[in-house]
C-alpha cells in the first residue's frame, strides 16, 4: 500500500485500541472501590489509630481532598490498559503482520503465548509476597508511632511491584527471542552462568524494597531457573537451526549470497572481422551485424 494507506491505517488501529480502553475504563470506574479494595487488601489494616503500635497494622487514608478522585481515575485506566489488552494488541498485531514472513509470524504466535502467562506468573508471585513485604516495612516502625498510609501510594507501590515481577519472568524469553535471531548462540549464553545469577540476585536486591530475604528469593529464584531454561532451549535451538542450514532456506527466505569478490580471467582474443566494402552494407549495418 502507499505510505497514505499505511497512515489511515495506522489511525484507524489506534481509535479501536483507545477505543477499548476508554470504554473498559468507564466500566471500571463503577466498581473503582472494589479494585482499590482488591489492591490495597495486603495492608494489615487497623480498626483505630490506637491498634496501629510499633507497625503492627496501618490506616489507609486519603491525604488530600483531590485523592479519591484521582484515585479512581488511576485505578480505572490501569483497569481498562488490562482488561482491553487483547484488543489493542490484536490492533498492533493486525498492523505489523502483513509485513513478517510466514516462520517470523510463528515466532510471534509463540513469544506472545509465552510472555503472557510469564508476565501473569510474575505478577502472582509479588501479590502473594506483598503481604510479607509490608508487614517487614511496618515492622521498622518505632514504638509509640502509628502509620498512617495514603491509599495513592499504597496503589502505587503494589502496582510497581507487580510491574516489577511481571517484567523480570520475561528476561528468559527476551534470551530466547535474542537467540532465534541469531544474536546471541546458546553456548555463549552458557558462558554468563555465574555473571547472570550474580547480577540476577543484586537485581531482586534492589528492586524488592524490603530487607528481608524473602522478596529478593521470591523474585531471583524463579528469573535463575527460567535462564537455565532458555540456555537449554538455545542450545537446542542452535543445534536445529544448523540442521536447517544444511537443508537449505525455505520457500519464503531469501538465500544467502556470497558478496566475496573473485578474480576475473584474462580476456580472450578477439578475431577481427573481414573489411568489407560499402556495397555489403544494407541500410548502415554491415552482413555480419
Amino acid at each position: 500500500m502507499p505510505l497514505v494507506e499505511h497512515l489511515r491505517e495506522l489511525r484507524n488501529r489506534l481509535a479501536k485500541a483507545v477505543l477499548a480502553i476508554v470504554v473498559v475504563s468507564v466500566v471500571a470506574a463503577f466498581y473503582s472501590e472494589q479494585l482499590m479494595q482488591f489492591l490495597a487488601d495486603p495492608v494489615p489494616k487497623c480498626d483505630d489509630l490506637t491498634n496501629s503500635d510499633g507497625g503492627n497494622c496501618a490506616i489507609v487514608s486519603f491525604n488530600t481532598l483531590t485523592s479519591p478522585f484521582t484515585t479512581t481515575i488511576k485505578v480505572s485506566l490501569m483497569a481498562g490498559l488490562v482488561v482491553s489488552s487483547p484488543v489493542w494488541l490484536y490492533q498492533l498485531w493486525a498492523f505489523v503482520a502483513p509485513g513478517l514472513h510466514r516462520h517470523e509470524k510463528k515466532y510471534t504466535y509463540v513469544f506472545t503465548a509465552a510472555a503472557v502467562p510469564l508476565f501473569a506468573g510474575g505478577a502472582l508471585l509479588s501479590y502473594v509476597i506483598l503481604p510479607v513485604s509490608i508487614k517487614v516495612l511496618l515492622s521498622l516502625t518505632p514504638g509509640g508511632s502509628a502509620n498512617i498510609l495514603s491509599l495513592d501510594e499504597v496503589l502505587d507501590f503494589t502496582i510497581r511491584m507487580v510491574l516489577v515481577f511481571g517484567l523480570a519472568f520475561e528476561l528468559p524469553l527476551l534470551l530466547i527471542m535474542l537467540n532465534m535471531v541469531g544474536i546471541v548462540s546458546g553456548r555463549r549464553m552458557a558462558g554468563w552462568w555465574r555473571g547472570v545469577v550474580m547480577g540476577v540476585f543484586v537485581f531482586g536486591a534492589v528492586a524488592t524494597p524490603t530487607t528481608d530475604p524473602v522478596g529478593m528469593l521470591a523474585l531471583s529464584g524463579p528469573i535463575v531457573v527460567l535462564y537455565f531454561v532458555a540456555v537449554g532451549f538455545s542450545l537446542l535451538n542452535d543445534r536445529r537451526r544448523a540442521r536447517k542450514e544444511a537443508e537449505g532456506p525455505a520457500d519464503d527466505e531469501a538465500s544467502e549470497l556470497d558478496h566475496i569478490p573473485e578474480a576475473v580471467a584474462p580476456a580472450e582474443p578477439v578475431t577481427a572481422l573481414p573489411e568489407q566494402s560499402s556495397r555489403d552494407r544494407v541500410n548502415g549495418y554491415d552482413d555480419v551485424t
